[in-house]
Formats: structure tokens, sequence, C-alpha cells
């Protein structure tokens, strides 16, 4: 309730901007505009549903200031011309409507861009990548870094005379304001290269030249990776430094952290807790006394509101867990702390379908992320029953959609709890949050009279024709893969071999005691691809035991390890190796342990 988090709900005010909360969505990109740079009403409706849900200030996702040369994203959207200004104002008026504080960020992807769908050579302070692989981008000229200087104030311009409240400078991420910043990338020998002073020449030109076009009451926040976390890049102690040189243009700080080599502390992977970037933020606020926003894993609306009273953050921004729960502040507001569906920081839907295959982002755990439950208006028009198979987070999902549009559903499951896979593989080091989910769900099918969940059922044909059924959805689950090798599934069968599923039962079951692991040796048959998510959680899982981890790519050396899985020494249990191996097995042999993830 709103009582019980009053620093979440206590208003704060920027120079003459007062937002109503201290609940922000941080920008991030989405995929969703037009491919001419214009905001799509998919796009519009995506923002209009968290300001709705409550969210005090929205930061809209980066804005290119130079097309073509500064694109970033498959279909990103443009500020470099006033055609796009109309469509902006739309959005603007709506999202006031429902009380909504709107800012946006603008930005210049630099090396950040890609050849391919610019269709022009790539720039940056150097010629140095921003990450393995990427493309090697060209040292801009003085008269370009001049040019790109006055597109970044002709565009805070149009965001002023838009009606937007606020705007955002990103100078973080491996975008071209790092890139200039960050030794890790700025290898020049110029005025823009060298000193702290001269890497944050170009940066302070940009934000000069922003407040020159937007005035001294006009807030700007400058987004920062605060440690960068590569090698010779910036540390925390180097970004109080650099900051000196920018800090009398800047009203907020959005504190964040990583660039793309460090991408599992910028888009935050699974095992780093709730509020881990909040050290940062306390950092540079204690220095220079201005507001600070932090986004870091935020899901539990009591680490928000500790981390808001301690003073560390002035502003919790949350990206990834307002595209899973839109109605995050309002359920928090209303006392329905059971029903968030919270971000299991997983990166599939999101980053993974941005960034990995430049489709629009969606969630593995919000199936409706731009449309919002639209289906709820809908209602059956007759008795309609529903027997759902199977009580895993599908299955649920399923059942829940059902019973809210009308129909009579009945839930099978053959275990004595629901949440299927997401329950069981939640006992894996750093995935606990996954178990979120089905809380959730079980939440969320408690309130609904005509849904029946029998747990401890087997789905027998007799036993569904009692429910008379007019749909059955079968959600079963699915079992690790495993590959075609002769003589692997019998060994699995009989216990020789175990799957990631029979390591985990067999270490929650305590039949590897910590005395007869240490030291031991396990080696693991990758069945997908090397460096999949199971390989780091079993390396975790296995390391934590005192044992040491080898693993095997299943793909490289078919032939070797067909012989492997024949031999008698590979047994999924702490046991001496057996004698004897032959040579292809033989450097096999020091191993005690096999599993197939």
């Amino acid at each position: 309730m709103k009582s019980a988090y009053p620093k979440i709900f206590e208003p704060i005010t920027i120079k003459r901007t007062t937002i109503k909360n201290r609940i922000a969505m941080t920008p991030m990109g989405t995929n969703y505009g037009e491919t001419s740079g214009e905001m799509s009403n998919r796009h519009m409706n995506y923002y209009s549903l968290r300001a709705k849900g409550g969210v005090g200030l929205i930061i809209l996702e980066n804005a290119n200031i130079e097309y073509p040369v500064g694109s970033n994203g498959t279909s990103q959207i443009r500020i470099d011309h006033d055609s796009f200004m109309p469509r902006y104002y739309q959005l603007v008026e709506n999202l006031h409507k429902n009380g909504a504080t709107v800012a946006i960020q603008i930005n210049h992807a630099g090396a950040s861009a890609s050849s391919a769908r610019t269709g022009m050579e790539t720039v940056s302070s150097s010629n140095i990548p921003t990450k393995a692989g990427g493309e090697t981008p060209r040292p801009m000229t003085k008269e370009e870094i001049i040019t790109t200087v006055k597109k970044y104030g002709e565009a805070a311009k149009r965001v002023q005379a838009i009606g937007f409240d606020a705007i955002e400078i990103h100078c973080g991420h491996s975008y071209l304001m790092s890139q200039f910043i960050s030794p890790y990338y700025n290898k020049r020998t110029d005025e823009f290269g060298g000193s702290v002073e001269n890497r944050l020449r170009f940066p302070r030109m940009v934000l000069e030249e922003v407040r020159k076009n937007v005035g001294p009451w006009f807030p700007i926040i400058v987004r920062i990776s605060a440690e960068e976390r590569v090698p010779g890049g910036n540390t925390l102690e180097d970004t109080l430094e650099y900051l000196e040189y920018l800090d009398e243009f800047v009203d907020m700080y959005d504190v964040s952290c990583g660039l793309n080599p460090s991408l599992q502390y910028q888009i935050d992977s699974n095992f780093l807790p709730d509020g881990w970037r909040s050290y940062m933020a306390r950092a540079v606020k204690d220095k220079f006394k201005k507001p600070v926003i932090n986004a870091g894993n935020y899901r539990d609306p009591k680490v928000v509101e500790k981390v808001l009273e301690s003073g560390d953050v002035d502003i919790v921004g949350m990206g990834r867990g307002l595209i899973a729960e839109p109605n995050w502040v309002k359920k928090v507001e209303n006392g329905e702390e059971d029903l968030l569906r919270k971000c299991i920081s997983c990166n599939v839907g999101c980053a993974g379908n941005r960034i990995g295959v430049n489709r629009p982002i969606r969630c593995t755990v919000n199936p409706a992320v731009p449309e919002g439950d639209v289906y709820k208006a809908l209602k059956v028009n007759k008795n309609c029953n529903v027997v759902v198979v199977g009580a895993g987070t599908a299955g649920m999902e399923a059942a829940c959609t059902a019973a809210e549009v009308g129909c009579n559903v009945f839930v099978l499951e053959k275990n004595d709890h629901i949440g299927g896979l997401s329950t069981f593989i939640s006992d894996l080091p750093s995935k606990s949050r996954m178990k979120d989910f089905p809380k959730y769900l079980e939440a969320r099918a408690a309130r609904l009279k005509n849904l029946y969940i029998f747990l401890n059922t087997e789905a027998t044909v007799d036993k569904i024709k009692q429910f008379k059924p007019d749909i059955i959805v079968n959600s079963t689950g699915s079992v690790p893969l495993v590959p075609p090798i002769k003589g692997l599934k019998e060994n699995i069968d009989a216990g020789n071999v175990n799957t990631i599923f029979g390591m985990i039962n067999n270490v929650n079951a305590g039949k590897y005691p910590e005395e007869a692991c240490q030291g031991k040796k396990v080696v693991a048959f990758l069945s997908i691809q090397p460096d999949n998510f199971f390989r780091r959680q079993t390396a975790v899982r296995i390391g934590g035991m005192g044992m040491e981890i080898s693993f095997i790519p299943f793909f490289s050396e078919l032939i070797c390890y067909h012989r492997f899985f024949c031999s008698p020494f590979l047994f999924a249990s702490i046991r001496a190796p057996t004698p004897g191996a032959s040579s292809c097995d033989s450097r096999l042999n020091t191993f005690h342990a096999l599993i197939v993830v």
C-alpha cells in the first residue's frame, strides 16, 4: 500500500519540474519505431500503458540526432528533423494526461552503428571497435565533431518545443559520447584525446550547446557508465573526476554502468542482486550534490523503498521491470504486491530480440508488451469448459487467460505444486528470480473463482472426460535435449549418466556430500552450444561443491565422444574411474562424473 512505501510515492522537483513519485522508466530501445524514424501507434500505446500504470518519470528511448551516421538499431526513432515533431507531441500530450513527467534521451551511436544498416562507414573517437568482432570505425575529423555538436543543439531545441519536460544526453554504454570519454576507446592525440580534459572536450561542447538551446530552467539529465568494468576503462574514481568537466550543465545524473564488452553489467545479468549499483549513484550524489537516478535489477518494492530511504538514490529507474509489469507502481500503491509480474532478468525477449536478432522487443513473462491486456475486454458468449494439462508457467498462463474471459477452467497437475520447470530451475544458483513468476501466477489464479487446480492428479483420458471439455490445452512441459549418440539414452535411463535435471535432483537430495566431492573432477557434455545457460549455472553449482568441471562441446569431436559414452567408467556419481580405458578415452579417464547439459 501507499502508506507502506512513503518514499516511493514522495514527489521530487528538478528545477521547475515536479515528478509525482520516485519511479522512472529508463530509456530502452524497442524496435517499435517506423522505418522512417517516426513513432508507431504500437510504440505510443507501449509508453501510454506505463504512464497509466503510475510511472512518475518516463524517459523515451534514444532518439537519433544525426541520420544516418548516428543511427542505432533497425527502427530507431529520430529527432534530427522537424517532421518528427508532431508524433512526439501527440505522445507527450497523452502521457501528460496520465500524470507522467516525460523526458527523451537523444543520442549518436558512433561506432555502435552498423554500416549494413546505415550504408556509411561508422565513426568514433578512434579506430577501436565497440566490442570484439565489431566494425572498425573511422576517427571523426574536427569539422565532423563541430557539426555533431550543432546537431545535438538542434535536437534539444525540438525536444523543448515539442513539450517534453526534460532531456537526457547519453554519455555511456559505448555510444559516441562514451567513445570519447573512455580511454578504452579514445586513442586520439589531438585536443579531443589523451588527458581527461581533452577526452571530455567533445561531451562538454555538446552539453554547452544543449544548454544554450534549452535555457537555464529546462532539466538536463546525463546518463553515464559510472564503472566501465573493462581493462583500462574508467573506474568510479575516474568518473568522479571527469564529471567535473560536465557538472555545470547537469541537473540530474542517470547513473548506469558497463560498456559493450561488459554488457552483463550494463544490461544486468540475473546473478546481480536488486539495487546492486546504488553505491555508484551515492558516490556521484555525494560529490556533486545533484539528484541521481539509478537502475539495477530493481524488482522488489521493499528494496526500492530501502534504497530511497537511505538517500543513496533519489529516483529508482526500472527498464525491463516495466516491460514485464507496466502496472508496477499502481499495484504497489494498491497493496497488490503478490500480483506484481516481476522481471526474471532472462534478457531473452527484450535485449535478446532487439540486440540479438533485430526484432521488436517482447517479454518472457508478459505476452502483451505493447498491447496490454486487451483480451480482458472480451468474454465468451456461451458455456466453455477448458482442461489444462500441466500447471507449469505456460499452463497457468493459459488457464488464467481462459478464466479471465469467462471459461470454466480445470488444471490437472501431477506434482504437488505449480510452476513446472520454472520452480525446478530456480534451484540453480542465481536463478531464484524465476520463482517469482509461478508465485505471481498462483496469486492471479487465486482471484479467479472459475479456475480450479487439481494437484497430485494424473491427466488420464478418463479424468479429462469428467470435465466435459470444449478445449484441452496440453502444457506438459519439456525435457532436456539429448544428443542422438548410441548408448547415451540407455546410460541415462540406468542412472549412470545424468541430465542437468538429474544433477540438480541428486544435489538437492544430498547424494553428493561435500566431503566426497572435494577435489573430484566432472565432465559436462554440451548438447546444444558451448556457452549456454546451463553451462554457466552448472559450473557455479559444481564449483560450489568443491569439484572441478570441464565442458565438452558436442559438435566438435562427435566420434571421440561416441566412444566416450560407451566407456564403463563414466558415471554421474562420485566414484573412482575405471582403469584400462582406450586411447581415445584416456584423456577423460581422470574424470569422476558425467552430466549432459
